[in-house]
């Protein structure tokens, strides 16, 4: 086996990287001309376009995360994962007529707003700080695994230029965020969709003509080093067709219902039905965008395994699974297209970057300085300091990125481990004030830190031996049975102290 060859991208490859990230900054230039108020600079006025929103939460959900962690899991472990997707029916129907019609009624700004009303002020306050701790740990691995996994793992550059290509990334964000607000975002998580299933797709139609056909890239064999086919649920097997469904559906119905990210995306919309529209149409974009991320799995492992010289020194498939997709797009891509692909992983950070940066802001503006500091209500005061929040959440992301790396596992590990660990605790909070009618706030509160610390127990002390798929389902029950068992007690305490 050789040494790593010498990989860059060429002048070309650079000059589209150049013009991408120029283009964002112009639509975010443009629409800073079109926002008025903060219901315009937030929600897009209330009246965006459903297709558009739908690619958007699609989009902003995908992320590079999903774009290199579901190939290198297929290459890793097999195709188990992807059949997550089978649960997208009944996630569909639970979210689209059981959790939307019910967050669309409310017409708020930030989602953490209900808790106030249902439950009391340290519910939306505990809301919003598992709000903030999950997506800026969540924008800080985008960055993190966009700059040190996708670009520095395989590119010739001194690692000395990580903290230099951070900022740069970043800063092109936040700019274009903090200028253009929710419709920018939109817009650009649309054009950054097509570039990065654009890519997704040339790489297989290289792959196959390479190999002389598309079939080429299915193994005629189950390899060796996947894990066992198996079909139902099991908390302490890492990978079956149960647990991928579980999984799945659990950080749906936990996003659809708690996140502000998804929420501020149905508010952007006129009504329930155009809501779920837009929600059917991001279910639809994530079920291709899964079939292309497969089956790209699939075409790295064909590719590589009759190309090993390409991989670093002493190394193999395993061990390399998350970083051969952009290593093969500088490898065997055209000049130019390269740049393109390249442009797509950048697009999918961005895309998911911008959106956490305007829901970041937005919670932090309703939630705490409105909520407790600012007594200045002009609309323009308002746009200016959720503009400036955009800033200084962009600044928290990029040195909060730098620690990412000290995490234990493969990307997907990471992603169930870090990105995912206050889901399910965060949907446990607007479970006990939308369905459970006895719930108290007391009761809640403790439901909400529970459901935490069971999810950190079973994430990085391996509580009961349960596995990485089922870290979000069991602290979702966890944290629901103690908070209204909780409840029960609280109510009953408080009907006996009356008498």
């Amino acid at each position: 086996m050789t040494a790593d060859p010498g990989i860059n991208l060429t002048v070309l490859d650079w000059m589209v990287l150049v013009i991408y990230a120029s283009s964002m900054l112009f639509i975010g230039w443009y629409y800073s001309k079109k926002n008025v108020n903060q219901e315009d600079y937030l929600l897009g006025g209330r009246k965006m376009n459903p297709t558009a929103v739908g690619i958007s939460l699609f989009a902003s959900l995908l992320s590079t995360l999903s774009y290199l962690s579901y190939p290198g899991e297929m290459i890793q472990h097999g195709p188990a994962i992807f059949a997550g997707v089978l649960a997208f029916p009944v996630v569909y129907y639970v979210a689209g007529w059981w959790l939307i019609p019910k967050i669309m009624q409310m017409q708020v700004t930030s989602a953490y707003e209900i808790l106030e009303v249902k439950l009391g002020l340290s519910i939306r306050m505990l809301a919003t700080v598992m709000f903030l701790s999950l997506r800026l740990l969540w924008m800080a691995t985008i960055i993190y695994v966009t700059v040190d996994v996708a670009l520095f793992s395989v590119i010739q550059f001194d690692r000395s230029y990580v903290p230099f290509l951070t900022v740069i990334l970043t800063i092109i964000t936040i700019v274009y965020t903090s200028m253009g607000g929710l419709k920018a975002v939109v817009l650009t998580d649309v054009i950054q969709t097509c570039i990065f299933m654009g890519g997704a797709l040339l790489s297989i139609i290289v792959v196959s003509y390479h190999l002389g056909s598309f079939t080429e890239i299915f193994p005629s064999s189950w390899p060796q080093h996947w894990d066992e086919f198996r079909i139902g649920f099991d908390p302490l097997e890492r990978t079956t067709i149960g647990n991928a469904m579980l999984a799945l559906f659990t950080w749906y119905i936990c996003t659809t219902g708690s996140d502000q990210i998804a929420i501020q995306r149905y508010l952007s919309t006129k009504d329930i039905a155009t809501a779920r529209r837009s929600f059917r149409i991001s279910l639809y974009s994530t079920v291709l965008a899964y079939i292309l991320l497969a089956l790209v799995g699939l075409a790295m492992v064909a590719y590589f395994s009759e190309n090993m010289e390409l991989l670093n020194l002493d190394a193999d498939l395993q061990s390399q699974a998350d970083t051969l997709f952009p290593r093969f797009v500088i490898i065997a891509l055209p000049t130019g297209i390269s740049g393109l692909i390249i442009a797509g992983l950048l697009a999918a950070a961005m895309s998911s970057m911008s959106s956490g940066l305007n829901s970041v802001s937005s919670v932090i503006s309703e939630d705490i300085i409105k909520r407790f500091f600012s007594k200045e209500n002009s609309q323009g005061h308002v746009l200016k300091q959720v503009q400036t929040l955009s800033y200084l959440t962009g600044l928290m992301v990029i040195v909060l990125s730098f620690f990412i790396g000290v995490v234990s596992g493969n990307l997907f590990d990471v992603i169930m481990k870090v990105v995912n660990l206050f889901v399910a605790p965060l949907f446990v909070l607007f479970f006990m004030a939308l369905f459970i009618p006895f719930a108290t706030e007391r009761a809640t509160f403790a439901a909400g830190i529970f459901s935490i610390l069971f999810a950190v127990a079973v994430a990085f002390y391996g509580l009961f031996g349960i596995t990485v798929l089922w870290i979000m389902p069991s602290s979702l029950v966890a944290g629901i049975f103690v908070g209204v068992i909780l409840s029960l007690f609280d109510r009953k305490k408080i009907a006996t102290y009356n008498l």
